[in-house]
């Protein structure tokens, strides 16, 4: 009976015993689209908490939560085209932390604020300022898709060394100096003109042209005729048009009538 008591008592101790266990451990949820930093007094540890629920060593262990979710980072930045110009871009990035790596970019950097303002910002305007010098501001328009290509393989390469992976770069809207964008207008507009007056001048020599060989068109039509329009001919096609009615010429005398050899001799 009391070795009965004895082990009812020591089951109710070890039951209490183990829920205080359960109570006093903490637990740690790392949720989706998240990876936990595993820390012991601080130090950054080699695993990497993924999603779902972790226990932990209360006191010994602690855990940061950094997201590996792509953000949007907008950026304005200044550079120089080849040239010589001012060139301003308004950049949008979508980069997330390469989830593998999420201890070490913590370790390195700290959290995605950190990682912003001392990475990716800096990053972007010298990458851009690198790329924009390789282009005059002419290029810089007519191979928009050059330039990003080139800046999206730049970035790349660079982030990549700090554990940050680049999901898209887009250079969302390029300008210029107010007295560059002026240059640019005058010269289109001097073109424009130039191009017209070539146009005027082309259709006036093409008019002069047309009337030239017109007319020696036309000389060459009389020459053909003079030179094959014979008397008999001539006789022909009077003699075609005749209705064999001759003429009367009325005069001082009686009216006689018309001798058709008389006509023809000037023909002859």
């Amino acid at each position: 009976m009391k070795k009965s008591k004895a082990f009812n008592g020591a089951s109710k101790l070890t039951a209490l015993l183990c829920l205080i266990t359960i109570f006093l451990t903490p637990f740690v949820v790392v949720n989706a689209g998240e990876r936990g930093v595993l820390m012991e007094f601080g130090k950054v540890q080699n695993t990497i908490l993924g999603e779902g629920i972790h226990v932990i060593i209360p006191v010994v262990n602690t855990v940061k939560k950094l997201s590996i979710r792509v953000q949007k980072q907008d950026i304005s930045a200044e550079a120089s085209s080849k040239d010589l110009q001012d060139i301003f871009t308004d950049v949008a990035l979508n980069w997330h932390i390469i989830p593998d790596e999420a201890n070490a970019i913590f370790q390195q950097i700290g959290d995605e604020q950190n990682v912003v303002d001392r990475i990716i910002n800096p990053a972007i305007e010298e990458v851009l300022k690198a790329v924009m010098a390789n282009y005059t501001a002419e290029e810089l328009i007519t191979k928009r898709g050059e330039v990003k290509a080139e800046v999206d393989n730049v970035l790349t390469a660079r982030l990549a060394n700090y554990h940050v992976a680049i999901d898209d770069v887009s250079l969302v809207h390029v300008h210029f100096s107010q007295r560059f964008d002026e240059a640019v207008e005058a010269k289109q507009i001097a073109e424009q003109e130039a191009k017209r007056a070539g146009f005027v001048a082309l259709k006036a020599s093409k008019e002069a042209e047309a009337k030239v060989n017109q007319a020696k068109g036309e000389a060459e039509a009389h020459r053909v005729l003079h030179e094959t329009l014979t008397p008999e001919i001539l006789q022909n096609r009077a003699l075609d048009k005749w209705d064999g009615k001759l003429p009367l010429i009325f005069g001082r005398g009686e009216p006689t009538l018309f001798n058709l050899s008389e006509f023809f001799k000037p023909y002859q």
